[in-house]
């Protein structure tokens, strides 16, 4: 499901509302989630899962297309873990 599908989905759920206000306040969610994890915090929706960052280590990596080493830089990437909610209902 795109961003749009989810305001469209929103908009058809809720009539009495914009599609406007619905699309920014979808922006609006995205955006704090976004600054949250930026700023090193962590997010958890109780039924949902939690969103967090999660440190990767510098490591020597290989070019698949030259086999020659590569160095791969350590970095920062978002990690999403389901909760037990999520899980159950996905597994029906």
């Amino acid at each position: 499901m795109t961003k749009s599908e989810l305001v469209a989905k929103l908009a058809n759920q809720h009539p009495d509302l914009r599609a406007d206000d619905l699309e920014k306040l979808v922006n609006t969610v995205f955006e704090e989630i976004t600054t949250t994890l930026v700023e090193g915090g962590r997010i958890e929706l109780r039924g949902f899962g939690a969103f967090s960052v999660r440190a990767r280590a510098a490591r020597k990596g290989r070019n698949p297309r030259t086999g020659a080493a590569v160095n791969v830089p350590s970095k920062r990437v978002p990690f999403f873990k389901s909760g037990k909610e999520l899980r159950v209902r996905v597994n029906k």
